[in-house]
């Protein structure tokens, strides 16, 4: 190997054959190449875009989750692959398309301008700019402001059954009532695009000098919120909850039972990795998979997953396709500012020197699954990450690595005995004229007391997954979380607390399916 450079280099020139535009399309074999996208995969460009739009549809047909006539929500952020998205939907949906889309879209865009510190000069820019797009495609429209989150329920962070309207049966059986109801669809579809005209004011923002839906305390809430994150990593996490809640309540609320999200296979390769980093592996398969039907009544499907960046950039550029660049939380960022910044460098790098990185890693990502238990709908509530929604991983065993650092954690928030007066701690600094707190330990080094925080708002980390667990971990208080999140920590404390008190006249499971049987 160290003689590589000397023996074997002619060799290695010789059997390299460089990719070239030059060179006839491999679908056609007439056309001439106008793009490479891997090696020996060179496209004119007809058979390029029948090749974009052919893996968009066979995704979605293959799959078939969703039904003809369902409302479905797409959720963009004016990037490269949601606009993307955008438009494949908006050519599915047209008369001449040869294998013709059959639901119902809607869009949905969260304006977290607040959380990047823009002005509202600045915020209210780009929305125009979203809208302009928006009102093109003729489909209803919701634009959402991430001060919302202090408005939301607590249903929001509860996995909801299915709704009674959803389509069921097969798919063959609702393609074909969908054919015979074809003059009612066309019915419910000039029905929305004449809603983007009559919605209320309240529901659509522009820069035509309309307030904003929201009040400048909440503005302050979300600043004090992300504050309290200490790190980049944990405030891009608790920020992708954060936008997911509004997203699944807006659907909720308008009547969607489906949200397409446009994860590229690139991004998604990188949030692989950067979830195993930080201790997301055994919620893989709903963070990364086609389709994440973590909140019960609404699934979340990524129909842009077999798309790489580069194809979505030379699609794109090649047809017109618009996006708007709206800077977020890593934006200008030093590579080694999060783990998220780090694993997208990494990623991106070796995809330089080895152009199948992230195909390989993408297809590890399909293999992923994930065993959900049968449990009923409190047990399944309580078994349930707070924030994620995800299955809890906390349940290990005692000899394990995770109650080793709980043993710890809870060792060193130990309040200490009580002190002599004046004193914080025994032979330690003196506390101030007039603080009559006599429970804290005075072993923070400067930070809060664990007794303040329990007695001033609940502690939500017994009902968090291990990764949600570390973003509290890194925040200086959990007073700043919104209210919703407190309210449904509170009620699955009294749930909880409930259910220990009957305890003793519940049946167990075996017991409960013996009774079903026999009944």
């Amino acid at each position: 190997m160290c003689q590589i450079h000397e023996e074997y280099q002619d060799h290695m020139v010789e059997n390299t054959s460089i990719p070239s535009i030059s060179q006839k399309c491999v679908k056609c074999k007439e056309g001439s190449a106008v793009l490479v996208i891997r090696v020996g995969d060179a496209f004119c460009r007809g058979c390029f875009k029948e090749y974009f739009v052919h893996k968009f549809r066979a995704m979605l047909g293959k799959t078939r989750l969703i039904f003809p006539g369902e409302k479905v929500l797409l959720a963009l952020s004016g990037g490269p692959a949601s606009s993307s998205m955008l438009s494949q939907v908006q050519e599915g949906l047209s008369r001449e398309a040869p294998k013709k889309l059959r639901f119902i879209p809607g869009i949905v865009y969260i304006d977290e301008g607040s959380a990047c510190g823009q002005s509202l000069e600045e915020r209210a820019g780009r929305i125009a700019q979203m809208e302009s797009i928006f009102q093109a495609t003729g489909f209803p429209f919701y634009v959402v402001h991430l001060e919302e989150v202090f408005r939301l329920p607590s249903s929001v962070l509860q996995c909801v059954s299915s709704i009674p309207g959803k389509p069921g049966g097969s798919y063959k059986a609702a393609v074909d009532q969908f054919i015979q109801d074809s003059q009612l669809f066309e019915a419910q579809s000039r029905l929305s695009e004449l809603s983007t005209q009559d919605r209320p004011e309240e529901e659509v923002r522009t820069s035509g000098g309309r307030p904003f839906t929201f009040t400048l305390q909440e503005t302050k809430a979300v600043e004090r919120l992300l504050d309290s994150v200490k790190t980049l990593t944990a405030k891009e996490q608790i920020l992708q909850m954060l936008r997911h809640h509004l997203i699944v309540h807006t659907a909720r609320v308008k009547g969607y039972s489906k949200v397409m999200m446009g994860d590229s296979c690139s991004r998604l390769a990188v949030k692989l990795l950067s979830n195993i980093s930080l201790g997301r592996g055994a919620s893989l398969a709903m963070d990364t998979g086609f389709s994440d039907p973590r909140y019960g009544d609404i699934t979340i499907i990524r129909p842009m997953r077999e798309y790489s960046s580069k194809e979505i950039a030379f699609y794109n550029k090649m047809f017109g396709v618009s996006s708007v660049f709206i800077p977020n939380l890593g934006t200008k960022a030093p590579e080694k500012a999060s783990i998220q910044r780090l694993t997208e460098s990494f990623v991106n790098k070796l995809q330089m020197d080895f152009p199948s990185t992230i195909s390989t890693i993408y297809r590890t990502s399909e293999k992923l699954n994930t065993a959900c238990p049968q449990l009923s709908s409190d047990q399944e509530q309580a078994e349930r990450c707070l924030l994620c929604l995800c299955a809890l991983d906390t349940g290990a065993a005692e000899a394990s690595a995770f109650r080793a650092t709980l043993v710890s954690e809870q060792l060193s928030q130990k309040s200490c005995p009580e002190p002599p007066p004046g004193l914080s701690a025994p032979g330690l600094q003196r506390r101030p004229a007039g603080d009559e707190r006599t429970d804290c330990c005075g072993s923070g080094g400067g930070s809060r007391c664990s007794a303040d925080e329990d007695a001033s708002s609940p502690d939500p980390r017994s009902l968090l997954c291990y990764s949600c667990r570390l973003i509290i971990k890194d925040m200086t208080s959990v007073e700043t979380l919104p209210p919703y999140i407190v309210l449904e920590t509170e009620h699955r404390r009294r749930r909880a607390q409930m259910r220990e008190e009957i305890s003793e006249f519940l049946l167990d499971p075996a017991q409960e399916l013996c009774a079903a049987l026999e009944s």
